[in-house]
């Protein structure tokens, strides 16, 4: 009896989810993931694509995560959290009615902050800085790209006991958007040996439960890839600051604030070591698309004077961007 009892006993601190045990009600929870990389509002970024461009719109497409993380609020002020595959699963909890709310639970870069209640529940990104990078924003927090994060939220669920388990299917929408920004070159592409930037104004934070963002602004900062024609990057963010969840039908105020403005820099190291600065205000394009989009600077120039030469001999392949170090810093 001892050794029967040992195999189909569940370790509590080692079981998945143990609450599969402890709960009256199981709930088979059935995923869908809305995989949309942009909102279009009232920018039509489409008549800047060019079919000759080396990405099409589903290339950009995200791909569903890797598993769900379940926070069930009960109505007695539980805060019971499970984990699920990316499929859905098997969801326990007690009797009632509670509050649901799904992310995946994959991420690398999130910062989860206020999860023991519904409405304070946010997602952030980590802190990062840069040698010598000069602020766009006074007093902005400079912030890596967020990973990929998806949501959904149930208000109060009813939870009963049934013979077999009731099915609820629930679809995550995407709460990180991408833009994808392109800095197209005039003169001097040819000395361009590496390429990064930075996108100021966004949106620090998003609320987990319906999709807003926060009134907090962080300069989101970047990788580019050097292409023919300049510079090409995807920028992942949460979009722009105090903005609805228009998705989950919970917002009713549209738009930003007047007086917000957007800044966009790219730093390149050219063939000769030197650094060159550019710096942009895309505040017609960003408010235009305060879910990610398209983004094009043009008009970009490298002189002969500025690019010529050797400098110091740089090798991009060894030296790369020297002390332009990213440092990972934990959030405040």
């Amino acid at each position: 009896m001892w050794v029967m009892l040992f195999f189909v006993s569940c370790r509590k601190d080692l079981c998945y989810n143990h609450g599969e045990h402890s709960y009256s009600v199981k709930v088979n929870m059935v995923s869908e993931w809305e995989q949309e990389w942009e909102r279009t509002y009232d920018y039509d970024w489409k008549q800047l694509w060019d079919d000759e461009w080396k990405r099409s719109y589903d290339d950009l497409r995200p791909e569903p995560a890797d598993g769900i993380r379940v926070q069930v609020y009960t109505d007695d002020g539980q805060n019971i959290e499970s984990n699920l595959s990316t499929e859905g699963g098997r969801l326990s909890m007690p009797e009632g009615t509670h509050n649901l709310l799904f992310y995946n639970n994959d991420t690398e870069y999130i910062v989860f902050e206020g999860i023991t209640a519904s409405v304070s529940a946010t997602a952030t990104t980590r802190s990062i800085t840069r040698g010598s990078f000069k602020e766009l924003h006074a007093g902005e927090r400079t912030v890596n790209q967020p990973d990929m994060l998806y949501g959904a939220y149930v208000e109060d669920y009813l939870a009963e006991k049934t013979l077999v388990p009731t099915e609820l299917s629930v679809t995550l929408h995407p709460l990180v958007y991408t833009y994808m920004i392109r800095y197209e070159f005039e003169q001097g592409r040819e000395y361009v040996a590496l390429a990064r930037g930075a996108l100021a104004g966004m949106a620090e934070s998003v609320y987990l439960n319906d999709g807003h963002t926060d009134e907090k602004t962080a300069t989101v900062m970047f990788d580019c890839t050097v292409e023919d024609y300049g510079a090409e990057a995807l920028v992942q963010s949460f979009g722009v600051p105090a903005y609805p969840g228009e998705y989950y039908g919970r917002g009713e105020e549209e738009g930003t604030a007047e007086e917000r403005y957007y800044t966009l820099n790219l730093e390149v190291r050219m063939t000769n070591g030197k650094f060159k600065t550019f710096e942009f205000d895309v505040t017609k394009q960003v408010k235009g698309q305060p879910r990610g989009g398209v983004i094009v600077v043009e008009g970009l120039k490298i002189t002969d004077e500025e690019g010529g030469g050797v400098g110091g001999g740089f090798d991009v392949n060894v030296d790369g961007w020297g002390d332009y170090i990213d440092i990972p810093l934990p959030i405040n």
